[in-house]
């Protein structure tokens, strides 16, 4: 598939409970299938895993999900991905189950193919590790949900949380290939990657690279708030405009349950010249 401006970013529908999404067949890849949804108090919504994993999270409101592989009441506090840490629930294959919200919602729903069962997991604020990544103006908060490490079989969840006027996804890395070394060690990892994304006013925005090192692929994506940007292969840098905050969700699947990767050799000086670090964040109050 030829990856375009056009094709490597999906806005959202007005109007619809589904505020966007995307499966395999439209993105050009083999595995990674993704929604963000909105419920209204007291609204359901019925799901059945089939042969994928699945990880959920609550991006904000509360609900409470009833399965054949168990019952979670009261998922979820924060208002908004703004106002604090996630909830999130991982569920194994053929699982069935009715999502119920408590108050009006809005939900991630990542999922992938998997041949192995593990077993459900609610991750509680409590246990979502925080890591504050890079320097000065590529200084970042990320929110780790589903880890490489995490009890399933390819999924990985990140929030990542970026300062207005700074940079993100840097220096520039990508993860399109797999490699390891001579001990079986992954050294990067061929990794299927949404970026789902919202900012802490409504006028505001960001942009995304998306370049292969052939520039095969060479697109610049103007994000706003539900937007979906596709990363299928090469390095994917981000910035946020000044004025705003910026977040997106990513979700991986792919060779490994890994966030191994290769950072552009043309950039990767950049790590070795941070001076310090950005006091805004947090950006909120780590309330656990």
């Amino acid at each position: 598939m030829s990856y375009t401006p056009s094709n490597l970013i999906v806005h959202p529908t007005p109007g619809s409970d589904t505020i966007v999404a995307v499966d395999p067949a439209t993105a050009g890849w083999d595995l990674l299938h993704f929604q963000a949804r909105s419920l209204a108090a007291q609204q359901t919504l019925a799901w059945n895993t089939g042969d994928s994993e699945l990880a959920l999270v609550l991006l904000g409101g509360v609900c409470s999900v009833l399965s054949n592989r168990g019952e979670w009441q009261g998922i979820g506090r924060r208002a908004n991905v703004f106002d604090g840490l996630p909830h999130a629930l991982y569920l194994p294959r053929q699982t069935e189950l009715t999502i119920a919200a408590a108050t009006d919602c809005e939900i991630a729903l990542g999922w992938c193919a998997a041949e192995q069962d593990y077993e459900p997991k609610l991750i509680t604020p409590a246990e979502v590790e925080v890591e504050i990544r890079g320097g000065d103006n590529a200084t970042r908060q990320i929110n780790n949900i589903i880890s490489p490490g995490f009890a399933c079989q390819r999924l990985v969840v990140v929030e990542v949380y970026t300062p207005s006027g700074n940079w993100s996804s840097y220096p520039p890395h990508k993860h399109d290939v797999h490699r390891t070394d001579g001990a079986g060690n992954v050294l990067e990892a061929d990794l299927e990657e949404i970026y789902f994304y919202k900012f802490s006013r409504p006028t505001g925005y960001g942009y995304q690279r998306i370049y292969t090192d052939d520039r095969s692929t060479d697109a610049l994506l103007l994000c706003r708030s539900n937007d979906l940007v596709l990363v299928p292969h090469g390095y994917h840098p981000v910035v946020a405009a000044p004025g705003a905050h910026a977040y997106y969700l990513n979700i991986l699947a792919g060779s490994a349950q890994s966030l191994a990767n290769s950072d552009d050799p043309e950039h990767a000086w950049i790590k070795a010249s941070y001076a310090g670090r950005d006091p805004r964040v947090p950006l909120y109050p780590l309330d656990r």
